[in-house]
């Protein structure tokens, strides 16, 4: 795994950074078997709200992705997300350019600043502002190889500074920025901010494309009277 300062830097400057050889490729294997038997509540894109799951659960307090997570946002650093994504010849979509701006919450509370609300899967749901996004990181643990070819995350780099965007000002961005391919092997993880743009494209081969999306706080209580659900 390369030095921590080298991605930290990556993460502060550009909004994400490319961490190969995070995992092995035995614990790897173990994962996808283990979700293979799992009795998963699918969507069309893959599945959400995992962290329920002793294998995802597990996972997300490995030493390697909590030492990651705990460097870059400067403290202790707690899981509250984790979602499949599941991206195969089965089930092959695209995912426009956005921010990820939507929280899991205990309960709703009116604030400024925070809404629309919904609920997803019994779990409440608020798009937040930027300052409680800036206090989440996303690892991104690729179980197959992302490549060029089947639908890699593409970002704007230090687009995660600019706050939360209009989609006017997202499509902006796009016209004007070149993006970047975060390609990486079974293993590697991908760290980024929840504010950076970025967007997916359709697979173009056969090969499958599987992430598992956990996302780590610097504490549970996220704002003035707003916690946040571990989903």
């Amino acid at each position: 795994m390369p030095s921590a300062s080298m991605w930290s830097r990556s993460i502060a400057a550009r909004g994400f950074a490319v961490i190969a050889d995070v995992l092995w490729r035995d614990e790897i294997d173990a994962l996808n078997t283990a979700l293979a038997a799992s009795q998963l509540r699918r969507s069309r894109a893959g599945a959400r709200h995992l962290l329920s799951n002793p294998n995802v659960a597990n996972l997300a307090e490995h030493p390697k992705l909590k030492e990651i997570a705990c460097q870059v946002l400067r403290t202790e650093a707690r899981p509250f997300r984790a979602t499949l994504f599941d991206k195969s010849p089965i089930s092959n979509w695209l995912v426009v350019w956005h921010q990820d701006t939507a929280l899991p919450l205990r309960e709703r509370r009116e604030l400024p600043g925070w809404g629309p609300w919904s609920v997803k899967e019994g779990v409440i749901y608020a798009h937040a502002p930027a300052a409680p996004l800036e206090q989440v990181l996303a690892l991104r643990v690729h179980l197959d190889d992302s490549t060029d070819r089947n639908g890699p995350l593409r970002v704007l780099p230090g687009t995660h500074t600019l706050g939360v965007l209009t989609d006017d000002a997202i499509e902006r961005l796009v016209t004007n920025m070149n993006p970047v391919d975060c390609l990486v092997t079974a293993g590697g993880v991908v760290a980024m901010r929840p504010l950076i743009v970025h967007a997916s494209s359709k697979s173009l081969i056969e090969t499958p494309r599987r992430v598992l999306h956990i996302e780590y706080a610097t504490q549970m209580a996220i704002a003035e009277s707003l916690e946040l659900a571990v989903a």
